[in-house]
Parts: C-alpha cells; structure tokens; sequence
C-alpha cells in the first residue's frame, strides 16, 4: 500500500506516531484536512495512515481507542474503563437525556439540518429549552440559518453524537421508521423504538 523497504516502513511509523501524538495533544476531534496540512501530506493518504493506526491501537487491548467521526479521527478512553477516569478526574456522571430530548436528537438526526420550528411542527409542543439542553450538551449546532424571512438558526449534530452513539457517520444510524410492507413483510417501527435502541449508549 505505501511501498516497500525499511525506510519507507520507518517513515510510516513515524507519520503514524506523530498522528497519534497531534490526537492526544487535542483532546477533541480533528478533520482529516487539518492532519493533511499539519502533515504535509494528502488527505488520501492521511486517511490511510490513519485507518491502519487506528486498527492497531483498536486491537491491542490498551485504554485507549481511536474513532472515526464523519471526516474527522478522535483518540479517546475505552467506555470499560469510564468508572476509573471519572473516579480519578472526579467527574460526575452525565445524567440520562429525557424521553423528550431523545426525540428531539432523533428528529434532528434523521431530518438536519432543521429549524426549531419544525422540530416543534413534528412534536406538536415548544421544544426550544430542549434544544437548548442539546446544545449545551454540545450534542446539537447551529449550522447556519434558512434563507427565509426571520432567517431561522438551523441545526445539526455534531462529532459528540456519533460518539455517544458508537458510530463514524449518520449513514451508520439505524433506518428510519416505516410502515409495514406487504410485498417485503417489513415489520411497522416507531421513533419510540429506535429511541430505545440507542437509550443505553446515550446515557453513557
């Protein structure tokens, strides 16, 4: 994939190592453009340098584990041992989001970006203290505004959702609920049920 020869096998490891260095010095998620350019390199490439470090940190065990975010890598702890960081940092345990704020991220998940009014048109009551929540909660952005009188805030998730939801990109998030097919014997779904499939990684 990158050549061959001791020298070249040297080099990857030592573009592997200072992406490992420049994850952990960040402490947050960083776009694939931003180690391209740190780098000097090209985005392909990082990416493939990237993958391939991320499969060795993922699988030889340590405390720590490498994710992928839409087109952005983060270095983080492994969720088992969450109880010994929080006891060591003294950090409070997050409380679980409530049935209400669970389906305003679902409706902003499946349908971003997407205005308050039109979370409030689906849930049919004022939802703006429960995106606020998700705000804070750095689960939800602002991703401009519609180009419409008032020019209405749009929102979006953010690197933190896929996360907490344990995938790399919206692509990977269960499908939308669908009424049942007779042709394909699909069984109807709610939001309520894909809500409660995600509950428990949420609520990490």
């Amino acid at each position: 994939m990158y050549g061959c020869g001791r020298g070249r096998r040297l080099e990857i490891k030592q573009y592997q190592a200072a992406i490992e260095a420049v994850l952990f010095a960040a402490g947050e998620p960083l776009a694939v453009s931003r180690l391209a350019e740190t780098l000097e390199l090209d985005e392909e490439t990082v990416v493939r340098l990237t993958e391939d470090l991320k499969q060795e940190i993922n699988t030889r065990g340590g405390g720590l584990m490498m994710v992928r975010l839409e087109d952005q890598y983060q270095l983080c702890t492994r969720q088992e041992y969450a109880g010994y960081v929080r006891k060591a940092l003294d950090i409070r345990r997050n409380t679980p989001l409530s049935q209400a704020a669970m389906e305003v991220l679902a409706i902003v998940a499946y349908n971003q970006p997407v205005t308050k009014a039109f979370i409030e048109q689906v849930r049919g009551v004022d939802c703006g203290a429960v995106v606020q929540g998700l705000v804070t909660k750095n689960l939800v952005e602002e991703k401009g505004r519609l180009e419409l009188p008032g020019r209405p805030l749009l929102y979006g998730t953010t690197p933190d959702f896929l996360r907490c939801f344990g995938v790399s990109s919206l692509q990977e998030l269960p499908p939308l609920p669908q009424q049942a097919d007779e042709e394909t014997g699909m069984v109807e779904t709610t939001l309520d049920e894909v809500i409660e499939e995600n509950d428990q990684t949420m609520a990490e």
